[in-house]
């Protein structure tokens, strides 16, 4: 069992290494566009459910890692604990950095049990959802508590790390250390209140706040020059870290 956090302090990631774009488009022939127009100005590049569905997902992440980037396997897994087990054992020795869990105790523990060469990232509440959508769904507790809860749960199983929102950061961060890698999506670059995910916050805001990691899709795929936008964000998180 692999546990990155255990070995690597936040301050040891490159800073280019950082931002995480989301491939969040329909194939691997859009995929590899995108990530040929982003050029140098992006290392690290999320493949999602989307792509896996399409069957293209294991050439694609051969492409991108002999271009030297590195994948991180969006797949948020929910199974019974040995399924899990045995979907990350799939990933051991394919060129993938991180892969996520989305599961109770038996399945997070599971995963990291299963991990040789990849890294168990936890999902801890989705950032689309709010304190109403966690009333629908029956949890009488607030967004922070939850994500907390479930942070101390990944960190006790052997988890690497934990995706949370911008917004539960800081109190990841003051309660569990360096413990844990923290991966943040719901990023914007500027303040964004027309949008479907409910917990975002800035690029400066999220490393501010402890984010090792920055999950960015939108603002980059959907621009007018993807690499302009990624070497933006790239300008912001090096401000951010000073």
């Amino acid at each position: 069992m692999r546990t990155l956090a255990d070995s690597m302090q936040s301050s040891l990631i490159a800073p280019k290494e950082r931002l995480i774009v989301a491939l969040d488009v329909p194939g691997a022939a859009e995929a590899r566009a995108l990530v040929e127009r982003i050029g140098d100005h992006a290392v690290f590049y999320k493949v999602g459910l989307e792509l896996f569905m399409t069957g293209e997902a294991a050439g694609l992440i051969d492409w991108l890692r002999a271009r030297d980037k590195q994948v991180f396997a969006d797949l948020k897994l929910f199974d019974i604990p040995a399924t899990v087990a045995r979907a990350v054992r799939r990933l051991n020795g394919a060129g993938v950095r991180f892969v996520t869990v989305h599961g109770n105790d038996a399945m997070m523990a599971a995963a990291a049990e299963a991990a040789d060469d990849v890294s168990v990232l936890a999902v801890t509440v989705l950032t689309s959802l709010d304190r109403g959508d966690l009333d629908d769904l029956g949890f009488d507790c607030d967004v922070d508590d939850l994500v907390l809860s479930r942070a101390r749960r990944a960190a006790a199983h052997g988890c690497a790390g934990v995706v949370a929102s911008g917004f539960e950061a800081a109190a990841l961060r003051q309660a569990l250390g360096d413990r844990l890698l923290l991966v943040t999506p719901g990023i914007r670059p500027v303040d964004n209140r027309e949008d479907d995910q409910k917990r975002m916050v800035t690029v400066p805001d999220a490393f501010a706040n402890g984010a090792d990691y920055i999950v960015v899709g939108r603002p980059v795929r959907d621009a007018d020059d993807p690499g302009a936008a990624a070497a933006r964000i790239q300008q912001q998180i090096a401000g951010a870290l000073g």
